[in-house]
């Protein structure tokens, strides 16, 4: 069988092994296979999976069904913490319910870095976990920050044995050039102490995957090659799978985008000429000016995460009844989420009718303004912020008077804002929003704008990777894992979009 080396190391007696399991390697099959053979045979003692995302917990969860569910334990490593946090939530000085207070304070992180120093300090903790889960299964583990490792690590110095699955080249939260070699060193050092072994066969593009081999094949290369520091050749070699597509951006300003005809047709045909298709963008600027090139017919895909409620809530919490505040943060809430509402547009006004206490009757755009800002000065705190998105939904719905050109980009945060004014608590409200979230897993549509952060973890058939400038995919570690991303989306067909003015250094060019 492939990756038969993997096969047995997993179930080696070796305390800790590491795993180099490349994007569509079979991954989450070793781990999920590893489980069904082990899992059974620990006793008292349980097999904890975990995750980075709960999109991951689902699919462990199908792969090994049938295993007893006090057999194996399934989780994000968030939550083994925030379980962790709550145990011992007075020392850490933390609420009794720490997953509530991470979502609400954006502190998942502030827990993590608390627990790492108390297992630290306390080793009859991680000593108690250890007997609980002998074996602990860490999937992406690139993606585990220094605290996580550090928790993971500290229950494995305590008898516990870890099998470790991650690729270097997925590591793509650490966008700052010493950031990114720091966190690259840790992963090497982590393989250096362990017992090592990769995957390399590229199960996501097999015949049965529906997927194109050639692709596969040229993919993990294409990975070989980034590692290796070298550009990719795109004058040669490439497999019929692999389309290069130049465009010249004419716009390239804060990640406009405009290419003139007839540069625009092959864009347009290969766009309408797949039935579903992954575009993706290396920021969310350029994902909106997309979305706007294609005259708004592709939706954006909005990920897992709000940043703009997220930031939304942290404004809301220093409105304190304060009407002109809870404008300003309306304002800047509609900027980042939609086109065509700004402070010059819309938010100017609407602070001078809340300055005013709206004393001049007022028609037609400045009228609807003036709706606006009755709704935050009758309640000047979320309730009244989320009735006032409510009423620019009917606004922007109906083409009322100034709302006819605004158009919204990010649909779910805009909807769920105006979900806020049925919580007592606005960041009760985001956190319920949040779990309800993850539990309901949203998947892309057929075809879909996004960014390569928001697509990490997803396939599609069809990936066309815009714009592949030196912005975009610089000659960086950063840069060089958020190219490998994008390009391993792809199973069956892989467009690569680049201008000849200023093209990613990572290729090799005509």
């Amino acid at each position: 069988m492939p990756d038969q080396s993997v096969f047995e190391l997993l179930r080696s007696g070796e305390p800790l092994v590491v795993i180099e399991a490349p994007a569509g390697c079979g991954k989450t099959y070793q781990g999920a296979e590893y489980a069904h053979d082990i899992a059974p045979t620990l006793g008292n003692g349980r097999m904890l999976i975990l995750t980075h995302t709960n999109a991951a917990c689902d699919v462990f969860e199908e792969r090994t069904r049938g295993i007893s569910r006090n057999a194996v334990e399934i989780r994000t490593i968030d939550a083994m913490i925030c379980e962790i946090a709550a145990v011992y939530h007075k020392v850490l000085d933390l609420p009794p319910d720490p997953t509530v207070w991470a979502y609400t304070h954006n502190g998942f992180s502030k827990i993590a870095a608390r627990v790492a120093a108390f297992l630290n300090n306390n080793q009859v903790v991680p000593a108690a976990l250890a007997r609980r889960y002998p074996i602990i299964v860490c999937d992406e583990h690139q993606d585990a920050s220094p605290d996580h490792h550090q928790i993971i690590m500290a229950i494995h110095g305590q008898g516990a044995k870890l099998r470790i699955f991650g690729d270097r080249m997925q590591s793509i939260y650490s966008s700052k050039a010493k950031e990114a070699e720091q966190h690259r060193a840790r992963w090497e050092s982590l393989v250096a102490s362990a017992a090592h072994d990769d995957l390399d066969h590229p199960h996501r593009w097999t015949k049965d995957a529906e997927g194109c081999s050639e692709l596969g094949e040229w993919v993990l290369s294409a990975r070989v090659t980034l590692l290796a520091n070298e550009p990719l050749d795109l004058t040669s070699g490439l497999p019929a799978s692999v389309k290069v597509i130049v465009a010249e951006n004419t716009l390239p300003a804060r990640g406009g985008y405009r290419v003139g005809w007839p540069q625009r047709k092959p864009l347009d045909d290969h766009l309408n000429g797949h039935d579903e298709l992954f575009l993706l963008a290396s920021s969310n600027d350029l994902v909106r000016s997309l979305r706007s090139f294609w005259n708004r017919r592709i939706p954006i895909w909005e990920g897992h995460t709000r940043d703009a409620l997220s930031t939304l809530i942290t404004d809301i919490q220093s409105v304190d009844s304060d009407a002109v505040k809870a404008g300003e943060a309306l304002t800047r809430f509609m900027s980042s989420i939609a086109k065509g509402f700004s402070a010059s547009t819309h938010g100017n006004t609407l602070k001078a009718e809340i300055v005013s206490g709206c004393a001049k009757a007022r028609k037609g755009k400045p009228g609807n303004i003036q709706t606006l800002a009755r709704i935050l000065l009758e309640e000047p705190n979320h309730v009244g912020i989320s009735k006032a998105i409510g009423t620019l939904d009917q606004f922007i719905a109906s083409s009322a008077a100034g709302f006819a050109d605004v158009k919204v980009d990010l649909k779910r945060e805009f909807w769920e804002a105006q979900k806020l004014a049925q919580y007592e608590d606005a960041s009760q409200g985001y956190a319920e929003t949040t779990m309800r979230r993850n539990v309901m897993r949203p998947k892309p549509l057929a075809k879909t704008l996004s960014t390569v952060h928001k697509a990490k973890g997803l396939e599609c058939s069809n990936t066309m990777i815009m714009h592949c400038d030196r912005g975009s995919f610089g000659d960086t570690i950063y840069g060089r894992c958020k190219l490998y991303v994008a390009l391993s989306r792809a199973k069956s067909s892989l467009a690569i979009v680049l201008p000849k003015t200023n093209p990613s250094p990572l290729f090799k060019l005509p």
